[in-house]
């Protein structure tokens, strides 16, 4: 097949070529760059927290009515009573595994933020990082993995009122953290120092990771966190509970019961009070999910658009050629070499638009990468891209083509 005579036919229907090529170079950069915005917002939703089988795990949260203030020694001691009233009632249900206090939750939406330094009153922090607070059941209530040193004793923990900013003397960090400031793999029992204080604070563990409580993909807070052994006391609290394996519902339907029958004066909120960490993982990344079925819907509904208008226009062209589909027939041209003419003109088509396609997506994920801090696309999703459009254009030109190669050279002719 020579290519002289599908530009010269190509030649008469110029408006008709560009129109195809710019829809097919307009699909291509939007696609390639949706699909790579559904690849990252997919590979966040996803991404573990470090937590062992999450599903296991839900947190509750209630507020004591008429509680004492945590800023008295008095009135510290009687809140810290009540939660451990309440931490001893939970761990007596038979579908529980483990409980622990905590103050807040990968993905919770609600934490501290600090820095750390090297030395003490340190102005400019080293990195920043998360604060976790828990007690010494936090650690295998989660699920963390420890990877160095040793967790948090009983002896270790802290009762301290939740304005009480001090700096606890113990704590554990990532291993992030650790990567960062020791790299010789040493960190344990180092000091450290948060926010410029000159409390000296000693490693005692390092875990393989721990999320941000905020959803911060991308940022260095993101695997960068620190658990203190406290036990924060204020009138309500957050308890982190591991159902058994299989026993998530049944643990969490005996959570109300327990705790109104230690104490009834409390607040439960029926929605938020007691939540499955499922939960709190779906609320988080909801608008990830959101943005991923939009780019999809968005990619598919321009792929169709493209597809129907190859069709529409390689329909019309069909149409137009009876009399040379006719004459090529005559002469000899078989149905197969009919049908690769319109192919192989298609995708020279597609071959023009892909190319200034390829600029387009560029262009456009460079403008992505200024205006909204997105990473610079990988070249693969430009090459799947193009692979994309050029078997999309195939797929849609083969029904008119086939129905050109159909034609019996005898109509066709008498048809001139």
């Amino acid at each position: 097949m020579t290519v002289h005579p599908i530009i010269a036919a190509l030649r008469k229907h110029k408006a008709g070529v560009v129109l195809i090529a710019l829809q097919i170079a307009l699909t291509l950069a939007i696609v390639c760059n949706a699909i790579f915005i559904i690849g990252q917002r997919i590979e966040r939703v996803n991404q573990p927290t470090g937590m062992h089988e999450e599903n296991d795990l839900f947190l509750i949260t209630q507020q004591w009515v008429g509680a004492p203030s945590a800023d008295d020694p008095a009135g510290l001691e009687k809140l810290d009573s009540m939660e451990q009233s309440d931490l001893a009632a939970l761990r007596n249900l038979p579908d529980v595994a483990s409980v622990a206090s905590i103050r807040s939750l990968p993905l919770l939406r609600s934490g501290s933020v600090g820095g750390l330094g090297l030395k003490p009153l340190q102005q400019k922090s080293t990195i920043n990082l998360n604060f976790y607070y828990g007690d010494e059941q936090a650690l295998p209530t989660l699920g963390l993995q420890l990877i160095a040193g040793r967790a948090f004793t009983a002896a270790d923990i802290q009762n301290k009122s939740f304005r009480d900013q001090s700096e606890p003397p113990l704590a554990i960090i990532t291993k992030s953290i650790a990567d960062k400031l020791f790299p010789q793999g040493d960190a344990v029992g180092k000091v450290i120092y948060f926010d410029s204080s000159s409390t000296p604070t000693t490693i005692v563990g390092v875990v393989a990771r721990l999320q941000s409580p905020v959803d911060t993909v991308g940022s260095s807070l993101t695997w960068n966190s620190a658990l203190f052994p406290v036990r924060q006391v204020a009138n309500f609290s957050r308890t982190v509970v591991r159902a058994k394996p299989g026993r998530l519902e049944a643990a969490m339907r005996a959570v109300r019961p327990a705790l109104y029958a230690v104490n009834p004066m409390r607040v439960i909120d029926e929605e938020h009070g007691v939540r499955s960490f499922a939960d709190i993982r779906a609320d988080a990344y909801r608008a990830d999910l959101g943005m991923a079925i939009l780019m999809s819907v968005v990619s598919l509904i321009l792929l169709a658009i493209t597809a129907a208008g190859i069709v529409g226009l390689t329909s019309f062209w069909v149409g137009q050629r009876q009399r040379q589909i006719g004459v090529r027939r005559a002469l000899g041209a078989r149905k197969i070499d009919i049908l690769h003419y319109f192919q192989f003109e298609n995708l020279l088509i597609a071959g023009i638009g892909a190319v200034v396609g390829i600029l387009l997506a560029v262009g456009l994920n460079l403008w992505l990468i200024t205006r909204f801090e997105m990473d610079r696309m990988p070249v693969i999703y430009v090459l799947i891209g193009v692979l994309a459009v050029l078997a999309l254009g195939q797929a849609a030109v083969f029904v008119p083509a086939r129905r050109a190669s159909n034609v019996p050279p005898v109509t066709a002719t008498r048809a001139a």
